[in-house]
C-alpha cells in the first residue's frame, strides 16, 4: 500500500522540484517620469506647494446652474452608463479568474439501458440491462507554474484599467459639459452685444434718414446705415442658431431629449479662475487615462506568464465517488459504491509551434501596451504645457483687447458727436461702430478661450491641483495612480529553459 502511494505522488514531487528552475522574474519597464516642473509655470521653477482646488473643480466658475448640470450629468449620461457596464464585466472576469484557483465539484446522475450486439433472445445472460449511476467528482488544478495566478493578476489589472476608464470618461464628460456651457454663455453675451448694436444701428439709421430728408445727408449714408443694421441682425440670427445647438448638445450630455431642456440666458461670463504661479508636474500621476494605460501594461505582462506556463506540464488532482446498480432498490447498497483518487500529469509534446507563437504574441502585445502607455504620458505632458501657455498668454491678450475696446468706444463717441455736428461723413461712423463691435466681440472670444484653457488645464491634471505632499502621500482620486513614481508591479513569468 505504501509503495502504491509513493508511486502516485512521484509525479507531484517531480513537478514541485521542476518549479525551482522554471520560474524567473520579468519586470515591466520603469514608467516614464515627467520633468520636475512645466515650462509654462512661472520662472520655470519646480513647485513645492500649489493652491488647493475642491474636488468639484467646476465650482471655480461660480455658476450654480453649472453645478446643477454636473449633478444631472453623473446620473443621466449614457456614456457613463456604458463604461459602468464595462467595469461590471471586467469585475466578473476577475472573479472568474479567482475561482479558477479553487477546486471544482460536480455531481451527476444517469440511467441507461443497453444490449450487447449480436446477442440472441435465447441467451438469457445477454438480455438488455439497466444501469443507474449517481456520481460526485472533484478536481483541482495545481498552479505549479503560475498560469492561473498570472491570469488572475492580468484580470485584476484589466479590472482596474476599466475602473480608470470609467473615471476618464466621467472626467471628459464633465470637462465637455463645462466647455459647452461656457460656449453657450459666450453666445448669450455675444447676442446681448448684438442686440445693443442693433438698437444703436437703428438709432443711427433713424438719425441718418432725418438728416437725409432734411437735405443734410446723402442717400448713400442711409444705405450704409441700412446695410450695417441688416448685417448685425443676420449675425444675431446665426448666433441664435448656434446657441440652440449648444443647448441641444448639453441635453444629450445629460441623457435627455433636446426638446426637454431650456436654459435661461445669461449675459455675463463667469470670472476666469486664477491659475497657480507654479504647477508641479507630479500631478500627472492622478490622471485616470495614465493609470488605465499603466494597468494595461501590467495585464499584458501577466499574459506573457500565462502563455509561457503552457510549456510545462499540467498537474490535476481528481477524486470521484458514486453509486452504480442495475436497479433503484439496490442503488444505495454497499456493493454499489465505487470511487477513484489520483493525480494526472499532462504535457503537450507537439503542437505545431502554437505555444511558442502564443508566447511571441503576448510579448509583442506587452511591447505595444508599453509604447501606448508612454505615448499617453507624453500626450498628457503636451496637453498641460499647451493649456498652461494658453492660460498665460490669453491673460495678457485679454488685457490688451480690453484696452483696445476702450479706445474703440471712445473713438465711436467722438465720431458720433462729429457726425451730429456735420464735420464728418457717415462712413466715419460706420467704421467706428464696426471697430467697437469687433473689439468687444473679440474680447468676449478671448475670455471664452481663457475659460476653455483653464477648464482643459483642470481636466489635464484630473480636475484638481493639490499640494505635492498630498500627491506623494497617495491621496486617491478617481483613477489615481497611487505610488506610480515607483516601477510597475513585477510580473512573474515562466522561463522556457
Amino acid at each position: 500500500m505504501t509503495h502504491r502511494i509513493g508511486l502516485t505522488l512521484m509525479p507531484l514531487a517531480a513537478a514541485v522540484l521542476m518549479t525551482a528552475c522554471a520560474v524567473t522574474r520579468m519586470d515591466p519597464p520603469v514608467p516614464m517620469a515627467p520633468a520636475a516642473q512645466y515650462k509654462g509655470s512661472a520662472d520655470g521653477k519646480p513647485a513645492s506647494t500649489a493652491v488647493a482646488v475642491p474636488d468639484d473643480w467646476w465650482t471655480l466658475f461660480s455658476d450654480p446652474l453649472l453645478d446643477d448640470l454636473q449633478r444631472k450629468l453623473v446620473v443621466g449620461n449614457e456614456n457613463l452608463k456604458s463604461s459602468l457596464s464595462a467595469v461590471a464585466s471586467a469585475r466578473a472576469l476577475y472573479e472568474a479568474s479567482r475561482s479558477a484557483l479553487l477546486p471544482a465539484l460536480s455531481v451527476g446522475a444517469g440511467a441507461t439501458r443497453s444490449d450487447t450486439p449480436g446477442s440472441t433472445r435465447s441467451d438469457r445472460s445477454s438480455r438488455p440491462g439497466n444501469s443507474l449511476d449517481l456520481t460526485a467528482t472533484a478536481s483541482w488544478e495545481i498552479d505549479l507554474w503560475g498560469r492561473l495566478s498570472q491570469a488572475r493578476s492580468g484580470a485584476q489589472a484589466s479590472r482596474q484599467a476599466s475602473a480608470d476608464d470609467l473615471a476618464a470618461v466621467r472626467l471628459s464628460a464633465q470637462a465637455l459639459l463645462v466647455q459647452t456651457y461656457l460656449s453657450l454663455r459666450t453666445a448669450d453675451a455675444q447676442l446681448s452685444l448684438l442686440a445693443r448694436s442693433v438698437a444703436a444701428y437703428q438709432q443711427s439709421l433713424t438719425l441718418t434718414q432725418v438728416r437725409y430728408e432734411g437735405g443734410v445727408a446723402a442717400r448713400t449714408d442711409v444705405l450704409q446705415a441700412q446695410t450695417q443694421l441688416r448685417s448685425a441682425q443676420a449675425q444675431s440670427a446665426d448666433l441664435t442658431a448656434q446657441r440652440a445647438q449648444l443647448e441641444h448638445a448639453i441635453a444629450v450630455l445629460l441623457g435627455v431629449a433636446p426638446a426637454s431642456l431650456a436654459l435661461e440666458s445669461k449675459v455675463s461670463l463667469p470670472p476666469v479662475p486664477e491659475v497657480p504661479q507654479m504647477l508641479p508636474a507630479s500631478l500627472l500621476q492622478r490622471r485616470p487615462d495614465i493609470a488605465a494605460a499603466r494597468h494595461r501594461v501590467a495585464a499584458a505582462y501577466a499574459q506573457i506568464g500565462v502563455a509561457d506556463a503552457t510549456f510545462f506540464p499540467e498537474l490535476t488532482l481528481s477524486a470521484s465517488a458514486g453509486l452504480r446498480s442495475s436497479s433503484l432498490a439496490n442503488l444505495f447498497s454497499a456493493p454499489s459504491l465505487l470511487w477513484s483518487l489520483g493525480p494526472t500529469l499532462t504535457q503537450a509534446i507537439f503542437d505545431g509551434g502554437q505555444r511558442r507563437l502564443a508566447s511571441a504574441q503576448a510579448t509583442a502585445a506587452a511591447d505595444q501596451a508599453t509604447s501606448a502607455y508612454r505615448q499617453v504620458v507624453l500626450t498628457a505632458m503636451q496637453e498641460v504645457e499647451d493649456n498652461l501657455a494658453l492660460a498665460k498668454h490669453l491673460k495678457q491678450e485679454a488685457q490688451w483687447q480690453s484696452e483696445a475696446l476702450q479706445s474703440a468706444q471712445s473713438n465711436l463717441d467722438i465720431t458720433l458727436e462729429q457726425y451730429r455736428a456735420g464735420t464728418v461723413s457717415y462712413l466715419n461712423v460706420v467704421v467706428a461702430q464696426t471697430a467697437a463691435l469687433s473689439s468687444e466681440n473679440t474680447l468676449l472670444s478671448v475670455r471664452n478661450r481663457q475659460l476653455a484653457a483653464v477648464n482643459q488645464l483642470l481636466k489635464n491634471i484630473a480636475g484638481r491641483w493639490q499640494p505635492v505632499s498630498a500627491v506623494e502621500a497617495g491621496a486617491d482620486g478617481p483613477g489615481s495612480m497611487k505610488g506610480s513614481s515607483s516601477p510597475l508591479p513585477a510580473v512573474v513569468v515562466n522561463d522556457r529553459r
